[in-house]
This record gives C-alpha cells, sequence and structure tokens, in this order.
C-alpha cells in the first residue's frame, strides 16, 4: 500500500471514531473562537501601548514599540499558545477515551485534560519559546536564517509530535514528554512523518472543491464567493483537526504497546509506525 493510500484509510478510521463521537469535532471549533478573541484583546491592547510620533516629512502618524507593547505581545503569544495546546489536549483525551473503548463527552475530556493543565503550560511555553526564537532567526538572518528556521522547526514539530499524548496518557512533565516523544519517533524508519504528510495531504484535497466553487463564484458574487471558501474553510480545518488528533492518539496507543481501538487496522498502523528491524514495538 502507497504512503497516501494508507494516510486515506488513517483519515477513514479517524472519521469512524470521530462518528461516533461527533462532539470531538466541536472542541477545535471553540479553540479557534476563543484563541481568535484572545488574540483581539491582546492585540488590542498592544496598540493601545504603542508610541506614536508624527511624521514631520509625510504628516503621517509613526507607531513605535514599547517595553509594555513587547510585554503584552509575548504574555499574549503565551496565553493563546497555552489555550491551543489546552484545547488540543482536550481533543486528544476526548480521543484517547474512545480508543480505551469509553464514551467520552465535553466534560470528560476536559476534567482529563484539566488533569494535566500544568505540564501543558510549561510544554507551551516550551514551544512558545522555541517558535519566538525561530522567528528571530528568520528576522535577522535573511534567505539563510530563513531555511535553517524551517528546517529546524519542522524537525522540531516531528521530534514534538507525540508530546501531547504522552502528557495526557502517562502523566508526565513537559520535558519527560518531550524526551518520550523523541524516543518514540527516533525508533522508526520515518513512516510516521511520511503518513503525517499524507494526512495534510488529504485535508489539501478536501480543500479543493471549496477552492473550486469559490473560484466558480467569484466570477458571479464575489461576496458570496469569499463567505462559502471561508465557511468550507473552518468546516474542513475543524474536521482536520479532530481526525489529526485521533489518528496522532492512535499511532501512540500503537507505539507503546496499547490497542489501538476499534476503526483502526493493525496492518495500516503497522504501515504508518514502523519500528527498525530488530526492535519490535517500542516502550
Amino acid at each position: 500500500m502507497s504512503k497516501f493510500s494508507n494516510s486515506v484509510e488513517l483519515a477513514k478510521s479517524s472519521l469512524a471514531v470521530l462518528n461516533k463521537d461527533k462532539v470531538l469535532a466541536t472542541i477545535p471549533l471553540i479553540s479557534s473562537v476563543i484563541c481568535g478573541l484572545v488574540f483581539l484583546i491582546f492585540g488590542a491592547g498592544a496598540l493601545a501601548s504603542t508610541g506614536r510620533a508624527r511624521d514631520t516629512a509625510t504628516g503621517s502618524t509613526v507607531f513605535t514599540m514599547t517595553p509594555a507593547t513587547w510585554a503584552i505581545g509575548i504574555v499574549g503569544l503565551l496565553v493563546v499558545g497555552f489555550i491551543a495546546q489546552f484545547f488540543t489536549a482536550v481533543l486528544i483525551a476526548g480521543a484517547n477515551e474512545r480508543l480505551e473503548g469509553g464514551s467520552p463527552t465535553i466534560g470528560s475530556a476536559f476534567s482529563k485534560a484539566g488533569t494535566r493543565a500544568g505540564s501543558i503550560l510549561g510544554w507551551a511555553v516550551i514551544n512558545a519559546t522555541i517558535g519566538m526564537i525561530l522567528q528571530a532567526i528568520r528576522e535577522r538572518a535573511g534567505f539563510l536564517g530563513i531555511m535553517v528556521s524551517w528546517l529546524a522547526g519542522a524537525a522540531w514539530t516531528v521530534v514534538t509530535w507525540l508530546t501531547i499524548p504522552v502528557i495526557i496518557v502517562e502523566g508526565v512533565g513537559p520535558i519527560e514528554a518531550i524526551k518520550r516523544s523523541a524516543h518514540l519517533l527516533k525508533q522508526t524508519w520515518g513512516e510516521n512523518v511520511i503518513a503525517q504528510v499524507g494526512l495534510g495531504a488529504v485535508g489539501f484535497v478536501a480543500m479543493l472543491p471549496g477552492l473550486l466553487l469559490g473560484g466558480l463564484l467569484w466570477l458571479v458574487a464575489p461576496v458570496v464567493a469569499i463567505a462559502v471558501f471561508v465557511l468550507w474553510s473552518v468546516v474542513v480545518g475543524t474536521i482536520m483537526s479532530a481526525l489529526g488528533a485521533i489518528y496522532r492518539t492512535a499511532l501512540y496507543r500503537f507505539a507503546v504497546g496499547l490497542p489501538a481501538g476499534e476503526g483502526f487496522s493493525q496492518d495500516t498502523l503497522a504501515n504508518a509506525f514502523r519500528p527498525k528491524s530488530g526492535t519490535g514495538r517500542f516502550n
């Protein structure tokens, strides 16, 4: 089976789980709304804290960053990062409960994630800090910096891909969870990375009808075209976020030797997350 076909099968398996617990699809939507509101609040605060001066040459107002602007921006980034990571943890907690044979609710998923809030906060701070460092490299090192930061960011994403499932299921701290995630991924040939890209490709294919419909409507009603495209993007993004969390949770459970849960083929998972020859199942 090709890697893309394997990813399609994994997406179908994740969708089968989501069909049993459609409430899971509301979690990334709620997360997006809350993150957006928090971003607007901190963005308004950062704008209000900027310095203003009159450009005598053009007569326009020039905004300058102040220490308060930087402080508000950094705190806002950390808050948004924590909210996003917490809701991801909520989604993974719900997915894990379903894969264990339970019947998750919004309350049970939030409750489980809440018990790991300290570790999730620590992980969010570490992840946001790495993001700010990479952004600084991009801004100061030109084209080479862009390439280096892109490669480093991609590597960081791969290495830490199982961090939240580890935190939720094993209850360890953020540093140990990162090490554990790296340990699990280090023992694979890399099919898991290809599978991640494949799931992203599935999402891209799902976006194509919205792009096509939006393009056709743009010729006669641009406003309607934008509305349709935005709505389609929200729906696809919400579903793919939920599928991605279910998929990630199933692979984690498979990697550590736990039952993957109803709906997932062990052969399909083995193709996506195959250990090096002779190592067997990960631990």
